[in-house]
């Protein structure tokens, strides 16, 4: 992937989450920041009822198991989320909420449902949309969802395709292809309650509820058994999820802090999966999924870059120097037009590249602070 300065993405025009520390008022609220107390067994949120605005959950997990946060409207659409929340670790989500009854849950394991609780947004706020660059920033990356999603459709109709004609070598080569264009909107995908874990769900995230389905089943048979013949539902199910995200986010309205919580999202997909190998634990194609993580993060900035210059400058020179070096750190693994698999990498070189997303990641932290300021 050659970098690309983050303006010109504009022209094919998504955690707000960062570690501990304080959090600006204006942001926040004049009360500070709405604690959870996240545990195995608990999600202890310290308000049910909130005004319609912008608000900050600081998530504290003093459990044992990895835990996530949600907070969700009807039909369980994710309004906000903080994934990967290691134990003794504490995160924050900022989120815009308008007047209306929404669920908050804690995920311990990452598994299930969660461990819910309602809470009430009443009154009203003037939206963040209302300021013109933000609502260009929306719009903007509407545009740019709609061309990934167009060919996400595409590629994914060759991929099936090929599976239901039993054409295992050209399913292998169609698979990190189809999944680049949804790994770039997976924030967006996400949003649509259980469509995300039929599409992209792992087998140990496997449920009686939500089996074991989508693009990691098809991998798992071409690379492991070679046998896809059983895999013809299975590839027509996943076209069929494809096209509903697809359709539901031509629709959906999507905040400023749904991209700038998204750009962080993506690099923390990158960090804790792809650069693991545990994504694409069969294939080995991670790094397909990295650079396409990467576009999509860029592609939030992007849009968001007019406010973001006006409001805080350093700070989008600081994410044009970093972005700058996971490009080149990745190129260095290029092959063609695809990457070298994943294994094939040393533990120095997947250090280096774990290394320049950190150093991203910390600040593209900074932007839903940013975004949600006044």
């Amino acid at each position: 992937m050659q970098y690309r300065p983050i303006i010109a993405l504009l022209a094919v025009g998504t955690l707000a989450a960062c570690s501990g520390g304080k959090s600006d008022d204006t942001a926040a609220g004049a009360s500070g920041p709405i604690t959870v107390k996240a545990s195995d067994t608990a999600c202890e949120v310290a308000k049910s009822s909130l005004d319609a605005g912008t608000h900050v959950f600081q998530i504290a997990n003093s459990g044992s198991k990895v835990t996530e946060f949600y907070v969700y409207a009807d039909g369980d659409r994710v309004m906000g989320e903080v994934e990967n929340i290691t134990p003794g670790l504490s995160r924050e989500l900022r989120v815009e909420l308008p007047a209306g009854a929404y669920q908050t849950a804690c995920k311990p394991g990452m598994i299930g449902t969660g461990i819910r609780a309602a809470l009430t947004v009443n009154g009203s706020a003037p939206a963040l949309t209302e300021d013109a660059l933000l609502q260009q920033a929306t719009e903007s990356y509407s545009r740019y969802v709609t061309s990934q999603s167009e060919a996400l459709v595409q590629k994914t109709g060759d991929f099936v395709t090929a599976v239901k004609a039993g054409d295992v070598a050209k399913a292998k080569a169609l698979f990190p292809v189809a999944r680049t264009y949804y790994e770039r909107i997976e924030p967006v995908a996400e949003i649509f309650g259980d469509l995300d874990p039929k599409i992209d769900g792992r087998e140990d995230d496997a449920t009686a509820a939500l089996p074991f389905s989508g693009f990691h089943k098809i991998e798992k048979d071409l690379w492991v058994s070679g046998d896809i013949t059983k895999d013809g539902p299975v590839a027509d199910q996943l076209l069929a999820d494809v096209k509903e995200v697809v359709t539901k986010a031509k629709d959906e309205k999507l905040s400023p802090l749904q991209l700038a919580n998204g750009a962080k999202e993506l690099l923390d997909e990158v960090a804790n999966s792809k650069i693991t190998g545990e994504e694409d634990r069969y294939s080995h194609t991670d790094l397909w999924d990295f650079a396409a993580n990467v576009d999509g993060s860029q592609a939030a900035v992007a849009a968001l870059r007019p406010a973001l210059e006006q409001r805080s400058p350093d700070l989008v020179k600081q994410i044009d120097t970093a972005f700058t070096t996971v490009d080149s750190e990745l190129a260095k693994y290029q092959v063609g037009d695809g990457w070298k698999l994943q294994t094939d990498l040393s533990d120095a070189q997947l250090k280096g590249l774990s290394d320049a997303i950190n150093a991203l990641a910390q600040p593209i932290s900074q932007i839903a602070g940013v975004i949600a300021k006044k």
